[in-house]
């Protein structure tokens, strides 16, 4: 009887919590991976169904909602850095909730559920010592990996969503090439099964996403090459051991085998990293060393066609694309004077809803290029990503995944960004030092050099990086501290006499004090 009654007791709080909490309503139209998906009547009511089941117990949903907060940010980088649409980022909640060693009925393993014979496929390592499906950065790439190659054959999203669960031929025999190319889907009762229950995992997390873990955790990244185990790796970090085997269930006996770069995991409190210590995401190269640099090209962007007339529709290409110069700053006004929608004006340009448009700028009216003509360019202060992806004409996504940067408050003067090729996973981002030039100078003088990475299992007492290498300015000498664990802004402060301030000014860091795990600030002394 006491039994019955606290169950009755909590049945009576999640109901009373969930009055307060808003279960989102499935529209008759969905936008996924670029496509528009139109549901009838019938299809609304089902997938609705599905998306009420998730809210049905609160302290179920918040359990579940605190991994995938916790997870999806690691997920979201890895599709962005693969070319696969971030909205895809719903299937891995879909498949195992982002439990890391779930497994299915039919022993499908991990965050992304895969068999043993697929996850060799993609390359991902699955024997005794190590099982990458239970890696939430691996079997992510792994994921990415095989749903491209899909996508290659199928050239439909939603389909490619449909084939990770049929299998490529199942789905292409199912579809038979019906939707091949196509931007539009109508979503009615016979739609399979599979997409529909994405969609309501959709629907019901994609307003709940980028909130903080209810605990304040945060989950970091750190990139090991071994042979090492996790007992040394926790006295680096500074964790417990326990800690590191609950979040790196995927090397089943704690030991790091030296074949690859592995990335461990593990949760702080507090502490929101820029971005992640990855090798996949390497670190910025310091100002030290003397090499000649390459000027950005000039000419850019370069419009031709008739000039004179630059404001109408079909007169002009910027960087061999279709495009306009705006006259004003209404964006309607902009996509009437070109002739097309303002959803293909605002994709075609990377611009959000809100987002303005300036008068006197070129916009394009078709869409731009996965890479420019332009091998590099090298960021000069107050430029963003969006200005530099304008310039050459290059889609925003690709300029972020070539460089492994996805945020402007990485961006800093100096860094040579890679506009046809990709950084690879352990290159370091080369970066100019830009010396103020005299009078009579017309360029200024660079620098250019590569920086080391700190190997993962160095000492604690290592983190102070002292430039050796190149000539130093005589005006400036600095050291370089490396962020650990646990530093803040004021304790490194008093570690080197400096103000906070001081710190914040030659690191470009913003009002909100955020470090990195890994990150090296520059004392100047």
């Amino acid at each position: 009887m006491r039994i019955f009654i606290s169950c009755l007791i909590i049945l009576f709080f999640d109901w009373s919590a969930l009055q307060g909490q808003v279960v989102p309503q499935v529209p008759k139209t969905i936008y996924f991976a670029g496509m528009t998906l139109r549901l009838n009547a019938a299809a609304q009511k089902e997938i609705q169904e599905d998306v009420d089941a998730q809210y049905r117990s609160l302290s179920h949903f918040q359990v579940k909602l605190d991994r995938i907060n916790l997870f999806l940010p690691v997920v979201e980088r890895v599709l962005r850095e693969e070319g696969v649409p971030e909205d895809f980022k719903y299937l891995v909640i879909q498949e195992s909730s982002l439990i890391s060693d779930a497994v299915s009925t039919s022993n499908a393993v991990g965050f992304w559920q895969f068999k043993k014979a697929t996850a060799e496929e993609v390359m991902l390592r699955v024997d005794q010592e190590i099982d990458e499906r239970k890696s939430i950065v691996a079997s992510s790439r792994g994921a990415a990996a095989y749903l491209k190659k899909h996508q290659s054959y199928l050239d439909n999203w939603a389909i490619t969503l449909v084939s990770y669960q049929m299998g490529l031929g199942g789905a292409r025999s199912y579809y038979n090439d019906r939707y091949r190319g196509q931007q539009t889907m109508d979503i009615d009762r016979s739609t399979y099964w599979y997409l529909k229950k994405f969609l309501a995992h959709k629907i019901a997390y994609e307003k709940q996403l980028n909130q903080m873990v209810s605990d304040g955790g945060y989950l970091h990244e750190y990139p090991v090459r071994g042979p090492t185990d996790l007992k040394a790796i926790a006295k680096t970090l500074r964790v417990s051991e326990s800690h590191l085997k609950e979040y790196n269930k995927w090397t089943t006996k704690g030991k790091i085998p030296g074949d690859r770069t592995y990335v461990v995991t593990y949760v702080l409190n507090g502490i929101v990293p820029e971005r992640p210590v990855l090798a996949s995401n390497p670190p910025i190269a310091t100002d030290e060393g003397l090499s000649p640099m390459k000027k950005n090209a000039r000419g850019y962007p370069q419009v031709t066609g008739n000039i004179n007339k630059a404001g109408q529709a079909g007169q002009i290409r910027i960087n061999g694309i279709k495009g306009i110069l705006a006259s004003g700053s209404n964006l309607s006004q902009l996509a009437k004077q070109a002739g097309i929608s303002e959803r293909k004006l605002r994709r075609s340009n990377d611009l959000k809803p809100a987002d303005p448009v300036q008068s006197g700028k070129y916009y394009y009216t078709k869409r731009k290029k996965s890479k420019a003509e332009a091998a590099e360019h090298v960021v000069q202060p107050g430029e963003t990503l969006w200005g530099i992806a304008q310039l050459y004409g290059i889609r925003l996504h690709s300029l972020m995944a070539k460089n492994r940067i996805y945020k402007d408050k990485q961006l800093l003067p100096g860094m040579v960004l890679r506009l046809r090729k990709y950084y690879k996973r352990n290159e370091t981002i080369s970066r100019v030092k830009l010396i103020p030039a005299k009078p009579q100078q017309q360029v200024a003088k660079s620098r250019i050099e590569k920086q080391q990475v700190i190997a993962p299992d160095e000492p604690d007492n290592k983190n102070i990086v002292v430039p050796e290498r190149g000539e130093r300015e005589k005006e400036i000498s600095a050291v370089f501290h490396q962020v650990l664990p646990g530093d803040t802004l004021y304790a490194i402060s008093k570690k080197y006499d400096v103000t906070v301030d001081e710190l914040k000014d030659w690191n470009k860091i913003g009002p909100d004090n955020l470090l990195s795990v890994g990150q090296k600030l520059e004392i100047r002394k």
